[in-house]
């Protein structure tokens, strides 16, 4: 199972991650956030409540009230890695 081991806040939207199988990488989350209508994706559209993130239960997490899986994450990290896409497509993260 893909776990998130340790996060690290880089600026604006992009947060660098270790995953538990030893790869590390970063995401910009920031079109996740703009993209998506839902209320709690508003919220975290500011910085400042953005930052609040830490890892809990193997992934990242804002408060009690929103997480986004590990492998979404690691999907995000390396989407562009031809090595992983049959990852990706068996995980609905790639067509």
């Amino acid at each position: 199972m893909l776990e998130v081991k340790t996060a690290e806040y880089l600026g604006d939207y992009v947060i660098s991650l270790l995953f538990n199988n030893g790869r590390s990488g970063t995401v910009n989350l920031e079109q996740t956030l703009f993209d998506d209508n839902r209320p709690v994706f508003a919220a975290l559209r500011d910085k400042a409540e953005f930052r609040k993130f830490k890892v809990e239960h193997s992934t990242l997490v804002w408060g009690d009230k929103f997480d986004l899986a590990a492998e979404y994450l690691f999907f995000l990290a390396f989407k562009d890695d031809p090595e992983l896409q049959d990852q990706f497509k068996a995980w609905g993260y790639a067509a």
